[in-house]
């Protein structure tokens, strides 16, 4: 067997939307109902979310704290899951956060904006800066390189590692893993409705969104080979109301089960009213979608903020690129939902996770073929074959797995 690499990092894809004849599946039931969640460590047997940093010992004192986000906690979504890992890591290190930390919440990808929000929290004292959307990266790399005595980390984003600045360090995590896993709910579900049509409500066509639905696509295909997705992209990170929007345009099509890489919870909120079935991201939402949620892919970032807040305390130097995955619980599922799940979940998702972590399943595992866009606007293809596999995060932590495969159609926005 050997391994694919490949790195390309944006993709631009639209087609016209193509109405399904099959009908969503109707979920009518009693929203009284008791809602009974299995817990992610007791499916697969063992306890996640335990920080892996050796902080005995460390004075954080002197540490003050700056955080960048592109929206607010109440998106729960991304920025709420950030926050989650905040407060945290606050907990875990004893941190003061009325004194320790500062957060500069809706900062958007506008590099002036970005400028003024790092400086503002070097002129506040700072000497540990986060920045946690794709485009806030180009600007705080500059104030990094201006600013050399303070360090600087930003998710998603991939220039840390060409760009020779020792302060400056990118982090994300193998979310691919988890979302392979929640694919494997969403599969098995379909195939329990007799419904194989997914659906997914996309952000932007960058290439952490395409990994994230490959890998949900190809978790949903293990378990059920004739499942197909449709995918349409809202343009947004956080925008409700085209997250709405988008989903019921994809239920209205025939997707009995719906997923989402976008902030909030109108996916799944769409999904409760249409009787369709939803798999979230950032943050449970098994309460506002009862009737609808199976579970969600979820992040633990306090993993990586204490790390990197312990490096500063130390003196210690911060990698330059950092993931983590399933093994260490940077990335997880939340609680299914068992009133929902399809028959033999518990133990499908358990068999996956111990393939993942054993080596024997690789996510992006062909046989397929896959078509992109490159910078220069130049059609670029991939052919995995029986045995072969794409390799992501193999020397940066940015996602790379950019194309869009057989059985997955962009359908518009």
């Amino acid at each position: 067997m050997r391994k694919i690499i490949a790195i390309v990092l944006c993709l631009v894809m639209a087609l016209g939307l193509v109405a399904c004849s099959e009908p969503a599946a109707n979920n009518e039931g009693d929203g009284e109902q008791e809602v009974k969640k299995l817990a992610f460590k007791d499916v697969i047997g063992t306890e996640l979310g335990a920080v892996h940093v050796d902080t005995e010992g460390v004075d954080y004192s002197g540490m003050k704290i700056g955080f960048i986000h592109i929206s607010d906690p109440s998106d729960m979504g991304y920025t709420y899951n950030h926050n989650n890992g905040t407060l945290k890591m606050v907990e875990t290190l004893g941190l003061d956060a009325d004194t320790q930390i500062i957060n500069k919440f809706n900062i958007a990808e506008d590099n002036a904006e970005v400028t003024q929000a790092a400086n503002e929290l070097i002129a506040e004292g700072c000497n540990l800066i986060f920045a946690t959307s794709f485009g806030h990266e180009p600007a705080l790399l500059e104030v990094a390189k201006a600013n050399p005595d303070v360090q600087f980390c930003h998710a998603t984003g991939y220039m840390a590692s060409t760009a020779g600045v020792s302060n400056f360090h990118n982090y994300f995590g193998r979310i691919y893993e988890a979302r392979y896993l929640s694919g494997v709910v969403a599969g098995l579900k379909a195939k329990e409705i007799g419904n194989n049509r997914l659906g997914y409500v996309a952000a932007v066509p960058f290439a952490e969104v395409i990994s994230g639905f490959t890998s949900f696509y190809l978790g949903a295909k293990s378990v059920n080979p004739d499942v197909t997705m449709k995918v349409m992209y809202t343009g947004s990170w956080n925008d409700p109301t085209k997250e709405a929007q988008n989903a019921n345009a994809l239920i209205d099509a025939g997707c009995g089960v719906i997923s989402q890489h976008c902030d909030s919870t109108a996916p799944a909120t769409a999904a409760e009213e249409k009787g369709a079935f939803h798999v979230g991201y950032n943050s449970g939402m098994i309460d506002v979608a009862p009737n609808a949620s199976l579970t969600s892919t979820i992040w633990d970032w306090s993993q990586y903020l204490v790390y990197a807040t312990t490096c500063v305390a130390k003196g210690e130097p911060i990698d330059t690129d950092w993931m983590g995955g399933l093994y260490d619980g940077v990335c997880l599922l939340s609680d299914l939902n068992e009133n929902l799940l399809g028959e033999g979940t518990a133990d499908a998702v358990k068999t996956a996770y111990n393939g993942i972590l054993d080596g024997s399943i690789h996510v992006f595992a062909g046989p397929y073929h896959g078509e992109g866009v490159d910078f220069d606007g130049n059609t670029v293809t991939i052919d995995v074959a029986e045995g072969e596999w794409y390799e992501e995060n193999e020397f940066v932590s940015a996602p790379s797995f950019n194309y869009i495969i057989d059985g997955i159609e962009v359908v518009g926005e």
